[in-house]
């Protein structure tokens, strides 16, 4: 067959799984939903619901991380230019929370008279309990089931004598800015950025790696978030207010973590210079310069502890080598560059910033640090291995590489082997946390932000007949079908029906919105409701 007939030759039509992915994408419609099985307890019918994955990374599900950054926006945009203190009263405990802290008491007590492997099952049980109610709202850490933590010893308060003074004011409980000829109410927007490590070229390489500081470098990428959280407690002491923010952390060109953020309120640039140049994070770890172990030497699990392969004596815990700390392990600081801006709300360089802040939500940090040339490549790498024997924190296992028993450490624990993301080399020492809220932001958590949206739309679908039936479903059971379970239904199913259901849906709001507009002449302005609701 000659070149021209294989040209001829018509194209091979889409697969159908490609089809139904495009589809949904286009309808914004979850592309791999889990499933669950809803049995009703009374009747004993079992049925079989797609629940949206909830990613927040376009490359895993389009349609759900366009509507995760959708609602940051909306987070942020209803914080920012606040006239009103936002209501923070806290909730009362609910009966799922007492009832999982009942559990955890159980499970703790248990713990306590366990031994070996079944006392390291009852840790991760708990640590499970724990991740479940922190995701039903429960705020702060619960006590530490291997009893009261060691108290800490009493570090000097006294600044650096390498670091300007600050004025300290009290703090008051307000958290607005102030307001301007009556009507004027400005806020902020920020940009902090890690110190330098050695002259980059402009894709961010180092020009000369053998005098790049990469050991400094590492360790600022790990305690760049306590360095941040330092930042904003010198800045509420300077103003003396509450100062409430949204900020994201993005990685720059030379792989460094850097700061974006909106605050509620107006500051003097140079009192916002004058507090970076101020903040420093001393860091009071053991020494970690140097390895103890390595090249295929390391401590061994006794059965209780960590002890040195060799002379077989246990290696220091982790609070006794914190004892004997005289002078903090390392010292992070911010740059010289500083970026401040004033934003009126409602303006159109409000949304723009807004967007700038949301713009790198949806990719994972991977995405964003890529490499394109040789030199990045090589710059990224050895970042990468100066952080794989960096420790990221008290419980991390690079410390058994240095001679220090971790906190928490267990049979299953892997001297050198931490699966904290400081140390893989899709992040490079980026914070975990991509999107940094205070607590007194908008007065609303994200799940509040969503109920608003929702509740929205119910009463847009109302006012022109449209009523949804709401079902009472806390008598029935939910279970998670692991994947490849027999009983689960294709996805491509869950995901047509899903499909179907928002074309049916969207046909019902496009109709409430056209009777919103009222007849022809109208000058109602429904932008605002379209975009509410997308």
């Amino acid at each position: 067959m000659t070149d021209t007939n294989v040209a001829q030759l018509p194209a091979r039509g889409p697969l159908s799984t490609d089809v139904v992915r495009a589809t949904a994408e286009q309808h914004g419609v979850c592309v791999r939903p889990f499933t669950m099985e809803v049995t009703d307890p009374e009747t004993g019918a079992v049925k079989y619901i797609g629940v949206p994955c909830g990613s927040t990374v376009e490359s895993v599900c389009l349609p759900c991380a366009r509507k995760a950054r959708a609602l940051r926006m909306v987070q942020c945009r209803e914080g920012w230019h606040l006239t009103e203190e936002p209501s923070t009263a806290a909730a009362k405990p609910t009966d799922d929370q007492r009832a999982l802290v009942e559990l955890r008491a159980d499970l703790v007590a248990a713990y306590r008279d366990a031994m070996g492997a079944d006392a390291d099952d009852l840790r991760e049980e708990i640590r499970s309990v724990d991740a479940e109610l922190h995701q039903l709202g429960v705020r702060g850490r619960l006590p530490n089931p291997d009893g009261a933590a060691k108290r800490a010893p009493v570090r000097s308060t006294r600044r650096r004598q390498d670091a300007p003074n600050l004025p300290r004011r009290r703090v008051e409980k307000h958290t607005l800015g102030r307001e301007f000829a009556g009507r004027f109410r400005p806020s902020m927007f920020v940009t902090l950025t890690c110190d330098t490590y050695g002259p980059v070229r402009s894709d961010g390489s180092p020009v000369d790696p053998g005098l790049y500081n990469y050991r400094r470098a590492a360790r600022d990428a790990v305690h760049f978030a306590s360095l941040v959280d330092r930042w904003w407690q010198n800045l509420r002491r300077v103003v003396g207010w509450d100062v409430q923010y949204f900020a994201t952390v993005e990685p720059q060109r030379r792989a460094a973590p850097h700061l974006h953020t909106a605050i509620r309120g107006s500051i003097p640039h140079e009192v916002i210079r004058q507090v970076t140049a101020a903040t420093y994070l001393q860091v009071w770890w053991p020494p970690h310069d140097e390895m103890v172990y390595g090249d295929g030497l390391v401590p061994v699990w006794d059965g209780e502890r960590f002890v040195d392969p060799a002379t077989r004596a246990p290696l220091t815990a982790w609070a006794d080598a914190v004892d004997q700390v005289d002078e903090p392990a390392h010292v992070a600081t911010f740059g010289t560059q500083v970026h401040s801006k004033g934003i009126l709300g409602g303006s159109e360089e409000a949304g723009r910033h807004i967007g700038y802040l949301t713009k790198y939500l949806t990719k994972s940090t991977g995405e964003v640090i890529s490499a394109n040339t040789s030199s990045q490549r090589d710059h990224h790498d050895r970042l990468h291995a100066e952080l794989l024997v960096t420790p990221c924190s008290p419980r991390c296992a690079v410390w058994l590489l240095y001679g220090i028993q971790p906190v928490g450490a267990t049979s299953r624990t892997t001297p050198g082997h931490c699966k904290g993301r400081a140390h893989r080399r899709t992040t490079l020492g980026l914070p975990g946390r991509r999107v940094l809220v205070s607590r007194k932001w908008s007065g609303k958590t994200l799940l509040q932000h969503k109920a608003d949206r929702a509740a929205f739309v119910t009463e847009t679908l109302a006012a022109v007949g449209i009523v949804k039936p709401v079902r009472d479903t806390s008598a029935l059971v939910w279970r998670k079908l692991a994947p490849g379970d027999r009983n689960a239904p294709p996805r491509d199913h869950l995901v047509m029906r899903a499909i179907a259901e928002r074309v049916t849906w969207r046909a019902e709001y496009e109709r409430a919105l056209l009777a919103a507009q009222g007849p022809p002449g109208a000058t109602a302005d429904v932008s605002a409701t379209r975009q509410l609701a997308a």
